[in-house]
């Protein structure tokens, strides 16, 4: 058995990426570290906590000794620069320190093509930082994500940029499903 550690492992990319690693691999176990420490993915591999995952001490507090992988899945578009930096800098700057002290097999981030030119550029900056520590790092830079449930305002796009993506690949909106498959074979290479 393995542990991987998901920050902000309860929302929807943690969940079904997540879920996703529970079927390829039954030797893997979870710790999802979130501000709720509430996630509707049950599982007896599965152990949800509560820590802010800007908070390297709190984060440590609740996850155990042995961490074979660590994924952030914390972040979004913010314009405020300190908001963007608290949103998702910070969360990225705990997994990096956890990665190092735990020596951890590999880390993984959630980047984006699409949205603010803040936010892309912004998960650009961390990938890069992440991927110039030496640890191995892997990560998934995907357009709109949707499918598996989610419903709002932004996946009222997703005719459009279907359409759209026809010429440009970079709008072509992606399933979760295959965000989270992409993710997961990279991680553990199954």
């Amino acid at each position: 058995m393995y542990t991987a550690v998901m920050l902000g492992g309860n929302g929807y990319l943690g969940r079904n990426v997540t879920q996703k690693w529970l079927e390829k691999d039954p030797e893997a176990q979870f710790v999802v570290v979130s501000r709720s420490g509430k996630n509707p993915l049950q599982n007896e591999r599965i152990r949800n906590v509560q820590a802010d995952c800007s908070d390297y001490d709190a984060v440590m507090a609740v996850i155990p000794e042995k961490v074979d992988y660590i994924v952030d899945f914390v972040g979004g578009p913010e314009k405020d620069p300190d908001e963007f930096r608290k949103k998702n800098d910070l969360p990225a700057a705990v997994m990096l320190r956890i990665a190092e002290e735990k020596k951890v097999r590999a880390m993984g981030m959630i980047g984006g093509v699409l949205g603010p030119k803040s936010f892309t550029e912004g998960k650009k900056r961390i990938i890069a930082r992440l991927l110039a520590s030496g640890i191995r790092t892997e990560y998934v830079s995907p357009t709109l994500v949707y499918g598996n449930g989610r419903k709002d305002s932004v996946t009222r796009m997703v005719p459009l940029l279907k359409f759209l993506g026809i010429f440009a690949k970079n709008l072509k909106p992606v399933l979760v499903d295959d965000v989270a498959e992409e993710l997961v074979t990279k991680m553990i290479g199954k």
